[in-house]
C-alpha cells in the first residue's frame, strides 16, 4: 500500500464524481425517502433496538438515504463521510426531510478527533463501507473511541462471496478474498449508475473476510451478540433480480448462499 494520503484522494475523487449520479439514480430513490420510503433494512432497527434520544453516528454515509432513517426515529444523529459532495446531497436530503442531523467531513481514522471520544450510543456502518479501509484494527479501535461504555456497533455489510463471484453469478475471482489493499480501475459506470461516465475511475479497496472482521471487533475489546447471513443484498448484480422490497433476491429455484451480513457488537460498560 502506498502514502496513506495517495489512497485517500483517489478514494475521495472517485466518491465526489460519482455523488450526482448516485443523487440522481432510481437505487438511492431520493424523492422515495423525502416521500416516507425507509432507506434502512427491515431488520437493522429491531437489531440496533430503540433509537429515540440516543446519539448515533453514521459512519461513512455516503449521500445519507440510511443517515435519515435514523433521524426519523429520534436518534440524535452524525453522518460523517470523506466526500465534502456527498455531504451536500446529504444535508439538503436531510432538510427536505425535516430533519436535524450534524454533517461532517472527516476519514473515519479521524473520526475521534474530528466528533470526539466517549460520545455515541451507537456507531451504524451500512453496506459497501469497510472495503474502502486497509487497517481493521485501526477501524476497530476508532469505533471502541467514539462509543460510550456500553454502547454498540452495528455493521451491516457486503458478504465476501458476493464481491468473490463473477458477473455470472458462478465463477469466483481470482485472489478474491487474498488480496491485498491495493488500487484498481473501477471503469465507467457504478453500482448505481452503470451507464454514467466517469473520469476518476482509480480506488483503493480490499476485500476484508468476516473473520478479519470480528477478530478486530474483538481485540478492540468488544464483544459480539449477534451475527446474521442474509441471502438478500442492496447491492444489485446481474444475476440477481430486485423485488418489491428494494433488495436484491436469487431468482425462484436458484442455489442460495449467504450476500450479506450483519453484526452487532457492545463495549463492556
Amino acid at each position: 500500500m502506498r502514502d496513506v494520503e495517495e489512497w485517500l484522494a483517489d478514494n475521495r475523487a472517485l466518491w465526489d464524481e460519482r455523488v450526482p449520479a448516485h443523487a440522481a439514480s432510481r437505487l438511492y430513490d431520493l424523492d422515495g425517502v423525502v416521500a416516507g420510503r425507509d432507506g434502512l433494512r427491515p431488520w437493522e432497527p429491531t437489531d440496533v433496538g430503540p433509537v429515540d434520544g440516543r446519539d448515533l453516528v453514521h459512519l461513512q454515509c455516503h449521500i445519507g438515504t440510511d443517515t435519515v432513517g435514523w433521524a426519523r426515529r429520534g436518534a440524535r444523529v452524525v453522518g460523517l463521510d470523506v466526500s465534502a459532495a456527498a455531504l451536500e446531497v446529504a444535508g439538503d436530503l436531510a432538510r427536505r426531510c425535516g430533519l436535524a442531523v450534524e454533517w461532517v467531513c472527516a476519514p473515519v481514522y479521524d473520526a475521534v478527533e474530528a466528533l470526539g471520544a466517549g460520545r455515541f450510543d451507537v456507531v451504524y456502518m451500512g453496506i459497501g463501507a469497510l472495503g474502502w479501509l486497509p487497517d481493521l484494527e485501526r477501524w476497530a479501535g476508532v469505533v471502541r473511541d467514539l462509543l460510550r461504555p456500553g454502547g454498540v456497533l452495528y455493521l451491516y455489510e457486503i458478504h465476501p462471496m458476493w464481491v468473490a463471484l463473477g458477473d455470472d453469478g458462478r465463477t469466483l475471482r481470482e485472489h478474491a478474498i487474498d488480496a491485498p489493499f491495493q488500487s484498481w480501475d473501477e471503469g465507467d459506470g457504478s453500482y448505481a449508475a452503470p451507464e454514467a461516465r466517469f473520469a476518476h475511475n482509480r480506488s483503493w479497496e480490499r476485500l476484508h473476510t468476516v473473520g478479519e472482521v470480528l477478530t478486530a471487533v474483538l481485540d478492540a475489546g468488544l464483544a459480539v451478540e449477534l451475527y446474521r447471513e442474509m441471502a438478500v443484498t442492496p447491492a444489485p448484480a446481474p444475476w440477481l433480480e430486485r423485488r418489491d422490497d428494494g433488495l436484491f433476491h436469487f431468482p425462484d429455484g436458484a442455489l442460495r448462499f449467504p450476500l450479506s451480513y450483519s453484526l452487532r457488537a457492545r463495549r463492556p460498560a
